[in-house]
């Protein structure tokens, strides 16, 4: 898995260093630091596209026009949000779903 080779090469404490950051100032001036700005772009993108995925509403060329990313990005997103084991983007999508319910 392309996860644990990413690891064991970075070692667990970047992923510990995101963890203890408390505030969203602290994650804007932590990733500023750590990602150049085309990282914070790709990034950026994909989110983008995985909640538009999420929604269910338009097709992936027009997920790829909306997000400014391409058709290759929206069938990877996809790929992740449908098929891998990881389910990252799935757990945040609840997690942030749930949260805007509560707040209502």
């Amino acid at each position: 898995m392309a996860l644990k080779t990413a690891q064991k090469r970075a070692g667990p404490d970047w992923m510990d260093a995101v963890l203890a950051l408390q505030s969203r100032a602290e994650a804007e001036a932590f990733f500023a630091d750590l990602c150049t700005p085309g990282e914070m772009k790709a990034f950026a993108e994909r989110w983008r596209v995985a909640q538009l995925l999420d929604a269910g509403e338009l097709s992936y060329r027009e997920i790829a026009t909306r997000a400014g990313s391409s058709t290759a990005t929206v069938v990877r997103v996809a790929r992740f949000l449908k098929d891998m084991p990881y389910r990252g983007y799935r757990v945040v999508l609840d997690r942030l779903k749930r949260s805007r319910k509560n707040a209502v």
